[in-house]
């Protein structure tokens, strides 16, 4: 459970607000040193101003790598190179592309519990195993199963509240 909401978590910061973020670029795919490798392994990633994110490389000669899996990452944004930096500008969102981000986040927020209640599927499962098996007596498997669900209930409120975060982040101005 803990893993299904790092994964969401992971997921989110992903997602674009209307300011920038180093979460939008650290995981581009960048071909250097004859290998693929995500962004933030090749680069620092800031972000100086509320719409612009500065990626500056360990190595300037990766430069132009940098440049060029930033365009193939369909994120949308031209990189502006002065030879040593590249920044991205990254535009207002509107609000039909709000609408697409709340519902992408409430999508990976579904995901994520889906992953929760298979958790709890399979430790129910194993609950059910070990009394069939006189391994615990009925008593136990039904406080195991309660502890199960209520477990369950507080990782699908996590994945909620932090959803419900990250919603509220992308809707505002």
């Amino acid at each position: 459970m803990d893993k299904a909401v790092a994964r969401l978590r992971k997921g989110l910061t992903g997602v674009r607000t209307g300011r920038a973020n180093p979460g939008l670029v650290e995981g581009v795919k960048v071909v250097a040193y004859g290998s693929e490798m995500p962004l933030k392994q090749i680069a620092t990633i800031a972000c100086p101003e509320p719409q612009q994110i500065l990626i500056r490389p360990f190595d300037v000669g990766t430069l132009k790598d940098i440049e060029k899996g930033i365009i193939n990452s369909e994120l949308g944004y031209a990189p502006n190179s002065d030879g040593k930096v590249i920044r991205l500008n990254i535009p207002p969102l509107s609000t039909d592309v709000r609408r697409k981000m709340a519902k992408m986040i409430s999508e990976l927020c579904e995901e994520c519990k889906i992953a929760i209640r298979n958790v709890r599927r399979d430790g129910n499962k194993q609950v059910d195993a070990e009394e069939k098996a006189k391994a615990i007596s009925e008593d136990e498997r039904d406080d195991a199963k309660e502890s199960i669900q209520e477990l369950t209930k507080k990782y699908e409120e996590m994945a909620t509240e932090l959803a419900k975060n990250r919603e509220k982040d992308v809707m505002e101005d």
